[in-house]
């Protein structure tokens, strides 16, 4: 998602070093509290309707998933008892069956005993048309969801669908986590309950207040299935700042700068006691493309927008290195990737051949125009990220000298990437271009950004593309469980977004973890960072 990003958008843990101040009157003493701060305001903590990636960062604490990933890519059993495959029989024969068994003992953070009716209750929730969920994808593919007995899920499919168990409440491009039955299932629908702000979910942390605009905190949940958490609480602070939150990491007041932007990465190295990684993950920044807006509509000038863009020059003058040139939205380290689709060298005198050859011609200004129109298009950013706003002067130079003349168009990041029912500019197709970043899962199933029935309001297809061949292409690798079948459709669909440029892929991002030295076992996946949060802790005696 533009994990929501998609998409980068930001979370942050913060701890103090002294005392802290969490609240009018209170404090805590050092160790007790891993406070977290986030650059982007939380909207929901609802996953079903969150859309942004430090939603489910915020949501990570208090819900779990069926299934997770670890920094290697393994699946972990989480709310699931094993991870379904088709050597243990979870996933049947003709593959249009995915079983889980479920852990027992389990309880939800009222004391609700956690059960398969949950998972079929939350995928029903999914499915509802009452209520505005960001996506679907994944979860349109089942029929229905069996419970024999209280610890046993059957995800019966309409057809074959490989990605299934990464999809399925697990580390997906769009994490979503089990929400309780006995709370949620009286209600028509979910978009407007208490749940959204004070969710219970079965989690290593609850949360017990959310101030909105400024943080939420949480409590260690003692009674946690897979034992109770070292550190007592986590307090997340909304700071928009990044340079206010760089300071307080100097003053070792912060823990942790979840996904910082690349511009911090040279301060955050210089800093004592802080140890700063770059985390490879399935991901991308890009600049999408609608597709079906005049005059980006002609896929000439598409091209021309990818062969005028110096990647290896933006990746160095925006990103600091932090960053690797992309060719295509598959990273090289995944095992789907193509090699030979796409390109990341500039070839500005390309991009002008396609401009003439399109019709648009140089004027005096050096902006060339067809006719009457000038080739004038808005690059839509986000205005509270300094990242965007850097790379899209850049860009924008960039593409001067091919000729176009680009207007750059600041929205907040919330705004950005809303759902179409909250006004979203890409969602709602209210752009011609514009920067994203998206995060997506361990599988590198791409196909709801892709596919002719992922547009909005059915997914997350922002650029509009619909091509049949596109279409048949994922189709094929959703179909088959087989990697070599999977890894032939996957770098057809490469073949084909070079070919259709839809998007044009700038770099594949590696998250920015500046953490202290003195938080141990923190082991980011590139998806959700917190999955093992319940066996955090911090060294030294005095954090006990």
């Amino acid at each position: 998602m533009p994990r929501l990003a998609p998409s980068m958008l930001v979370a942050l843990l913060l701890l103090s070093c002294t005392r802290v101040e969490t609240g009018p009157g209170s404090a805590v003493r050092h160790g007790e509290t891993l406070n977290v701060a986030e650059a982007g305001a939380t909207n929901t903590l609802n996953p079903i309707l969150a859309t942004q990636q430090f939603e489910v960062q915020a949501e990570a604490f208090a819900m779990d998933p069926l299934v997770a990933t670890d920094p290697e890519g393994r699946d972990v059993p989480i709310l699931a008892a094993q991870v379904p495959t088709l050597e243990n029989g979870g996933i049947s024969r003709d593959g249009l069956a995915i079983t889980y068994r479920l852990r027992h003992g389990v309880a939800w953070q009222d004391g609700a005993p956690f059960t398969s009716h949950d998972v079929a209750f939350t995928w029903r929730a999914i499915m509802s048309p009452y209520t505005n969920v960001a996506t679907r994808h994944g979860y349109d593919q089942v029929a229905r969801v069996e419970t024999p007995d209280a610890y046993t899920a059957i995800f019966h499919l309409k057809r074959p669908f490989a990605p299934a168990v990464h999809t399925l409440f697990a580390h997906s491009d769009s994490p979503i986590f089990i929400m309780p039955a006995h709370l949620l299932e009286r209600y028509h629908d979910l978009n407007n309950v208490p749940f959204n702000s004070m969710p219970i979910g079965t989690g290593p942390y609850r949360v017990v207040r959310w101030v909105r605009g400024d943080r939420i905190e949480y409590e260690a949940n003692e009674h946690y299935f897979l034992g109770k958490p070292h550190i007592a609480r986590v307090v997340l602070h909304y700071i928009p700042d990044e340079n206010t939150i760089v300071n307080e990491m100097r003053t070792h007041e912060i823990d942790w700068f979840v996904q910082a932007s690349p511009r911090v990465y040279p301060q955050l190295k210089g800093i004592a006691g802080v140890d700063v990684r770059l985390v490879p993950f399935n991901g991308f920044d890009s600049i999408i493309i609608n597709t079906r807006r005049a005059p980006l509509s002609d896929v000439r000038l598409r091209h021309a927008i990818d062969l005028a863009i110096d990647k290896p020059l933006l990746t160095h003058e925006v990103a600091y290195d932090t960053t690797l040139p992309a060719t295509e939205d598959l990273p090289s380290f995944m095992w789907a990737f193509n090699p030979h689709a796409g390109t990341a060298k500039r070839n500005l005198p390309a991009a002008k051949a396609l401009l003439e050859q399109a019709g648009w011609h140089l004027g005096p200004d050096g902006v060339r125009s067809n006719g009457a129109r000038r080739l004038s298009i808005g690059l839509a950013f986000r205005s509270d990220s300094l990242t965007d706003r850097n790379r899209g002067v850049v860009i924008a130079s960039m593409l001067r000298d091919a000729g176009f003349d680009v207007q750059l168009k600041g929205y907040t990041t919330a705004l950005l990437y809303a759902a179409p029912s909250g006004g979203g500019i890409l969602s709602g197709g209210n752009y011609d271009a514009g920067l994203q970043t998206w995060y997506a899962g361990v599988d590198p199933d791409d196909s709801s950004q892709l596919l002719c029935d992922q547009i909005p309001p059915g997914g997350y297809n922002w650029s509009r593309i619909c091509d049949p061949s596109l279409d048949a292409a994922e189709k094929t690798a959703l179909a088959h469980y087989d990697i070599p079948t999977r890894k032939r459709a996957y770098q057809r669909v490469q073949d084909i977004l070079a070919s259709a440029a839809p998007e044009v892929y700038l770099w594949w991002p590696r998250q920015i973890e500046a953490v202290s030295s003195d938080l141990q076992n923190f082991r980011p996946n590139g998806i959700v960072e917190s999955w093992n949060a319940y066996t955090w802790s911090f060294a030294g005696a005095e954090r006990k």
